[in-house]
């Protein structure tokens, strides 16, 4: 038996967000052969719940980077940001003006008006709407802004003054040395884990949230050892666990320092690379 831990952008999921025959017919062979399949995405955990139950797949669930997981209706780990490290945070990404989600147990949180930040920030590092820069960023946009679950509010503070529950802040930021600045803000922060699934974006967690982590996680709920572990991604957020799988698997769309360290490289997500890498690494070893 193998965990099977697989990303979901720019991994599993098409352009429409969507999980494809091909690559459904894949998990549901690998599942059939006795082997668990487990969703492994920054995603929230009602969003992911969301695109596997359209998918008609049951699947154990590894959310927000690492930082919650869960399986057969209950919780296997989770793993908060510490209400006062939240309470500095905040304020930071304010005053840097930056859009931000705020990551809770039943969605993702939105202040209305962050998409004004996004389209500013494309005006000012001189993107026309027709430059495929353009094109790709406003892609960016119309992903976060089609997850399920998302939730708009007038202010956070309002919803949750006292900072409790946050299991993920994700930032986006088309601007590098914006990004830049608040990296080594929360570096000097030191009590939170700082990872990406783009370079466009940071995302910020408990200091032991990661992919990584939940996998190990996964795989003792399920009695699995390491070795008998496999990871397919593409981003930067995947290289924690691949550093910890037997075997991991990079998408061939995969950023290149990704590809780097994994095992084996597939085809691309569009081109049905997640059910090649499972007929090919697991189910015909």
């Amino acid at each position: 038996m193998k965990l099977i831990a697989i990303d979901l952008d720019g991994t599993l999921l098409s352009d429409e967000g969507t999980i494809s025959t091909a690559n459904r017919s894949a998990i549901l062979d690998a599942q059939q052969k006795g082997h668990i399949v487990c969703i492994a995405s920054g995603r929230s955990l009602p969003d992911t719940k969301e695109i596997l139950r359209l998918a008609k797949l049951d699947c154990p669930i590894i959310a927000g980077n690492g930082a919650t997981s869960f399986h057969c209706g209950e919780h296997v780990h989770k793993l908060y940001l510490d209400k006062e490290v939240a309470k500095r945070i905040m304020p930071t990404l304010r005053d840097l003006h930056v859009y931000y989600e705020v990551y809770v147990d039943e969605g993702v949180l939105v202040e209305t008006g962050m998409e004004e930040v996004l389209w500013l920030e494309m005006e000012q590092a001189g993107l026309s709407n027709e430059s495929p820069t353009s094109e790709s960023l406003q892609r960016t946009i119309a992903i976060q802004h089609s997850q399920h679950g998302l939730q708009f509010i007038d202010k956070y503070e309002t919803v949750a003054p006292d900072y409790v529950g946050i299991y993920k802040i994700f930032v986006l930021s088309f601007l590098k040395e914006k990004r830049d600045q608040l990296k080594k803000m929360l570096e000097l922060e030191g009590d939170v884990s700082i990872t990406s699934s783009g370079r466009e974006k940071l995302e910020i967690a408990h200091h032991r949230a990661s992919k990584g982590y939940a996998l190990e996680r996964m795989a003792n709920r399920f009695g699995i050892p390491m070795e008998n572990t496999v990871a397919i991604g593409d981003n930067f957020n995947d290289i924690s666990m691949f550093e910890k799988a037997g075997i991991s698997i990079s998408m061939g769309n995969a950023e290149e320092e990704v590809k780097q360290v994994s095992t084996y490289t597939t085809s691309n997500y569009n081109e049905e690379g997640v059910a090649k890498a499972i007929q090919r690494y697991v189910l015909s070893l």
